[in-house]
Order: C-alpha cells, then sequence, then structure tokens
C-alpha cells in the first residue's frame, strides 16, 4: 500500500496484517480522490472506521488542513498511528465506537469517509447522527459493498460508482 498522489506521493504504508481490516483498493482510492480532487483541500475531514488510515492519510497528502481518525479497534488505531508517524504527520486518533462518537462529537467537518465493516448495519444507525457535525456544502463518501441496500436519509445521493463488488456512494445535505 502506498500514498497515491500529493505530498506524501509514494510513500509507503506499513501493510495490513489483520483479517479485521478491509482495507480499501487503489482502484476505488484512486476513484475516490480523482471525483473529490478540487474540494479536498482546506477541508475538515473526519475518517470514521478508519482501518489502516490509508484515505485518511491521501485526504492529508492531497491538502485537507486536518483529518481526525475513529475506529474501536485498537489494533486499527495502532496501525494508523504507525502510518502517521512513519510519515511524520501529526494527525489525532480516537479509539471510539464511530457512533458513539459523533453522539458527542463538537466539531465540523466538510468531508466524512465511511467505510463500516459490510453488512454491519452501522450506516442505519450513524448516519441520522451525522448533520449536527456538518458543515454547510459538507460531503458523505459511502464504501460499501455493491449489493448492500440500505437508507441514506436525511441525505441525499449526488452520485454513486460501482467497481466490481465495491460502491462509492456520496451524499449531501438534502436542501
Amino acid at each position: 500500500m502506498r500514498v497515491d498522489s500529493g505530498i506524501y506521493k509514494g510513500r509507503k504504508l506499513i501493510e495490513n496484517k489483520y483479517d479485521h481490516i478491509r482495507p480499501t483498493t487503489d482502484k476505488v482510492k484512486q476513484a475516490l480522490f480523482v471525483k473529490l480532487q478540487f474540494f479536498v483541500p482546506n477541508k475538515k475531514v473526519l475518517d470514521l472506521f478508519c482501518g489502516t488510515g490509508a484515505i485518511g492519510i491521501e485526504a492529508l497528502s492531497r491538502g485537507a488542513e486536518s483529518v481526525l481518525f475513529v475506529d474501536k479497534d485498537f489494533r486499527s488505531c495502532n496501525l494508523t498511528k504507525e502510518n502517521l508517524k512513519n510519515l511524520r504527520i501529526n494527525a489525532k486518533v480516537v479509539k471510539c465506537d464511530a457512533v458513539k462518537f459523533v453522539e458527542v462529537c463538537k466539531e465540523k467537518y466538510d468531508l466524512v469517509i465511511l467505510d463500516p465493516p459490510y453488512k454491519s448495519g452501522l450506516y442505519e444507525k450513524i448516519l441520522p447522527k451525522l448533520k449536527p457535525i456538518l458543515n454547510d456544502g459538507a460531503i458523505i463518501v459511502c464504501e460499501h459493498a455493491s449489493n448492500d441496500t440500505f437508507s441514506y436519509l436525511p441525505f441525499k445521493v449526488f452520485d454513486e460508482k460501482k467497481y466490481g463488488n465495491i460502491t462509492l456512494t456520496y451524499l449531501e445535505k438534502d436542501k
């Protein structure tokens, strides 16, 4: 795994050694950031279910103002911290259940990346709680299995792309 573009382009990330982490494929990661290339710079990003931290690190590499990494598994948090340390990036990693984190969060974000375990039912639990922590014009990116179905309410889908058995769904606040 490597950083695809930006100031950390080509820098190697620690390989995932845990079965509970399903890293985003390079193809999907590249597609996500091509889609958002003009949106990410100077934005505050929340990487929920961060796993290895690769998506949030890519956002930082491409000019995001900040990224907060959240995962409830200590192994994921440690892996993310190691990747950040190896790249000499100063960013905060929070070990916490993502739904509980969102419920108590006081900060606001421009971009939220959601990549929970597939078929976990976590989208239905977390999406309704996100509105209060979003800045105007914020985007939510949901990575999920292509055959997974769930409600995106209270948000509106503005784009969706399939990459084999993985889908990226882009959401915005309903106006």
